[in-house]
């Protein structure tokens, strides 16, 4: 027995079980979140007043860079992997996910690759420092040494993604508990679906994009080089055919997990489940052929901005699809405001603010004034923080009894939430007024007109990231010493998962199918 239950640090080294992969995954997105998040004080220590305070300009765009790629690619991206690894099995009734060594290996390239990202730091030259886009020539001509190292690290993020994803793929059509047909599966497990499928058409596209930067850098080629018959526009329009999809992989499962928790606390099914799936697929298939909204600066004919700008303001469509049908969920309920209601409640607001903010960007006119100004930094961080990361919050904290059987405190709980969503309004909100005044992105001094704004948000950062370490607080304290769960700790709570077991044991596997209504 001892052989297959191993103990200690090989448990966690050589596991196949969904739950620890999963596990796993949380920590290490938490571990970069704060990374990434110290990455975000220097700047907006930096930026508290107009003047070179901190940090040279240098090491402020390094910030910016390595705050861009940490947050993405290792702080969201690995939390909603995370949150699949350990509620697929569940939700669908499989003992486990269906390729369980290439799970473990899709998580342990994780460290490897955002090891050799950090080392950067350490080379000469200091980290790439062209932002976290990488738009070419800055990030292949006058980029400094360590780029070779970022170019490796995305090569080996792709690759983990990609194997999560067909992992999803073929768990979930394989795998399903007799009776689980598809429009029968809970939304989160819909909404991964169609993540996993996105993932794998989009992150070869990254890889190629890297490729061709690491031959303009090393050997000779000039994609990018317009001295060498390249075009370095080619770059953005490769970057964003993997970058607007990109961003629906980080909200995707989000919207899935608020699709969960709206109906349970709401007492309520949810709302036109069908046109839930559809929105989403809609949303995936839309978010092919809106990638040139990032770029409508460059000189494009009118009639690709009129395309791309349609197309934009398309996507809007099954988005508000999504609001009204959770909003729906919520009319006439008995509706009660735990701590992953709240999250969840606050995810629906905000994102829709952030959702207003995309459609004045998608409008080309009006994104000639907006675009590189901080304007688009509150819009895609009103869709980001609130968003993917609110949705993550608010599923640890409606899930923790399933998976530790203990309960979050509710009063921490209601603390860390109402804290959170003050600083991260007081943070991001003035952001669009110093944008729209025309302070510019990735600056590390600008005019005295724009203080005020500025020292809101420098405040406002300072207290969103305090309020995380009372995250990571309560949910050790929940783990160590958490009052135990019942079996449905959520009064009235839906889902086929709640019904599964009593308590999570570590290497549980199902005996019989589970029953499904």
């Amino acid at each position: 027995m001892a052989d297959h239950h191993p103990t200690g640090i090989k448990r966690w080294l050589f596991t196949t079980n969904h739950k620890d992969i999963g596990t796993m995954y949380l920590w290490f997105s938490f571990v970069m979140f704060i990374v990434g998040g110290s990455m975000a004080m220097v700047i907006r220590a930096e930026l508290y007043q107009p003047g070179l305070q901190f940090v040279d300009p240098n090491t402020f765009n390094q910030m910016t860079t390595m705050h861009g790629l940490i947050m993405v690619f290792g702080a969201v991206m690995p939390s909603m992997v995370g949150l699949a690894n350990w509620l697929i099995p569940m939700q669908i009734g499989a003992p486990d996910m269906a390729l369980p060594r290439m799970n473990n290996w899709s998580f342990w390239i994780l460290p490897f690759a955002f090891t050799l990202l950090l080392l950067s730091f350490t080379m000469p030259g200091g980290a790439p420092n062209f932002g976290w886009t990488f738009y070419a020539p800055l990030s292949t001509t006058y980029a400094p040494p360590s780029t070779d190292f970022f170019i490796f690290g995305v090569h080996m993020m792709g690759i983990s993604s990609i194997m999560g994803a067909i992992n999803v793929i073929v768990t979930v059509f394989n795998m399903r508990a007799p009776g689980m047909t598809l429009m029968k599966m809970p939304l989160f497990v819909w909404t991964w679906l169609i993540t996993a499928f996105l993932l794998i058409m989009v992150m070869p596209v990254l890889a190629g994009a890297v490729t061709m930067m690491l031959t303009d850098r090393h050997f000779g080629t000039s994609f990018f080089d317009a001295a060498g018959g390249g075009d370095p526009v080619m770059f953005q329009h490769i970057f964003w055919f993997f970058g607007h999809p990109e961003v629906y992989i980080m909200i995707l499962p989000a919207f899935g997990v608020v699709s969960e928790i709206i109906p349970a606390f709401s007492r309520k099914k949810l709302f036109g489940y069908a046109s839930m799936v559809y929105a989403t697929a809609s949303i995936a298939l839309l978010s092919f052929i809106v990638w040139a909204h990032h770029m409508f600066t460059v000189g494009m004919p009118v009639a690709g901005e009129l395309f791309f700008m349609i197309a934009t303001m398309l996507i809007a469509v099954p988005t508000g699809v999504k609001v009204f049908n959770w909003v729906a969920t919520m009319w006439k309920g008995s509706l009660t405001f735990e701590t992953p209601m709240l999250f969840s409640i606050a995810f629906v607001i905000l994102f829709t603010i952030g959702g207003f903010s995309g459609v004045m960007l998608a409008m080309a006119p009006i994104d000639f004034q907006y675009h590189d100004t901080y304007f688009v930094v509150a819009h895609f961080h009103y869709v980001l923080f609130p968003g993917a990361i609110f949705g993550t919050t608010a599923a640890v904290y409606y899930w923790m009894p399933k998976w530790t059987g203990k309960k979050c405190n509710e009063k921490w709980g209601k603390w860390h939430f109402w804290l959170s969503m003050i600083f991260v309004n007081l943070t991001f909100f003035p952001m669009h007024f110093s944008g729209l005044a025309g302070m510019p992105r990735r600056i590390p001094d600008y005019n005295m007109m724009f203080a005020g704004f500025n020292e809101l948000a420098s405040i406002g950062a300072f207290g969103l990231g305090l309020v995380q370490i009372l995250f990571l607080f309560i949910v050790i304290k929940t783990v160590r010493s958490g009052e135990k769960s019942e079996k449905k700790p959520w009064d009235g709570a839906t889902g086929l998962e709640w019904d599964q077991i009593d308590t999570p044991a570590p290497y549980h596997t199902f005996d019989t199918p589970p029953k499904v209504s």
